[in-house]
């Protein structure tokens, strides 16, 4: 268990080197004109490190505690973004990560895992990809028909967690028991699919900023990887019915400060000469945006 906490803790900080780059791109460039700037490409390799590590940690360890630490990935992604754009991280993003912080460690700690890891089968995995399929095509078109830039980013970044979550699982299963059954490949084609469509996602949300599409991407990936894990493949917490409701209060803990570290946080103009410093009114910035 130990070894899967310290890969995914690694995997989060991949990630969240990726999405601050992205995040940045996205600022100056289409999706498409973003595949020809290098930057988009160290963006990927980082992305691709992260996702490597995470599939080693889920190797080792439960869905129900390996996919909500990835909500590090915006904690992480504050202290990141700060050192790149010179901004200082606000009272309310600290308290933010710290109740995140909180949040996961509780999941962790009532999380019941006796090492042996179970998989979905070949008719689970095949109702799970046209499940995924469906969801995936009706958010799709709301976002397609979204009336706002914050629907169209919100629509595209929940996409985005659901196929990495879905993407996860199956990862699980082609990794804890590979074999070249037909269940076995479907899972697999269904990755090779999924991962680099949710990365596309995720850069296609961040155009309207990074820090709402990136909290919603980091609360609907575990929310769906842990349904599964707890609906199919009989993962469960410990204490019984106490430990689903501390698990339950846990994540809202975790859900709480993830949504703070999205509030928009003031910029301090002190530093400023008096010809050029900001009216305080309009002294406003996001903690996870351009």
């Amino acid at each position: 268990m130990y070894a899967a906490l310290l890969l995914a803790l690694a995997s989060a900080v991949a990630y969240a080197s990726g999405a601050v780059l992205q995040e940045r791109i996205a600022g100056r460039a289409s999706a498409v004109k973003a595949l020809r700037q290098g930057g988009w490409w160290v963006a990927v390799g980082l992305n691709i490190a992260g996702a490597l590590l995470h599939i080693v940690a889920l190797r080792y360890g439960p869905l129900t505690v390996i996919q909500p630490l990835g909500a590090l990935t915006l904690v992480l992604a504050l202290p990141l973004q700060a050192a790149v754009t010179g901004r200082r991280v606000g009272a309310t993003q600290w308290k933010g990560a710290a109740l995140t912080m909180t949040g996961l460690a509780g999941i962790v700690v009532v999380t019941q895992s006796d090492g042996h890891l179970q998989v979905l089968g070949g008719a689970q995995i095949a109702g799970v990809v046209g499940a995924t399929a469906a969801v995936l095509a009706a958010l799709g078109l709301g976002a397609r028909f979204a009336g706002s830039a914050t629907g169209r980013s919100l629509a595209l970044a929940t996409s985005s967690g659901l196929a990495f979550g879905v993407a996860s699982v199956l990862t699980q299963t082609v990794a804890v028991r590979p074999s070249f059954g037909p269940g076995t490949v479907l899972a697999a084609v269904a990755v090779a699919v999924l991962s680099p469509g949710g990365l596309l996602l995720a850069q296609a949300g961040y155009g309207n900023g990074l820090g709402a599409p990136l909290a919603t991407s980091n609360l609907v990936n575990p929310g769906v990887a842990a349904a599964i894990g707890i609906a199919l493949l009989g993962e469960q917490f410990a204490f019984g019915g106490i430990g689903v409701l501390a698990a339950l209060a846990a994540g809202l803990v975790a859900t709480y400060g993830v949504l703070l570290l999205t509030r928009p946080v003031r910029v301090a103009a002190a530093w400023a000469p008096a010809s050029v410093r900001v009216p305080r009114r309009a002294a406003t910035s996001y903690a996870l945006t351009r």
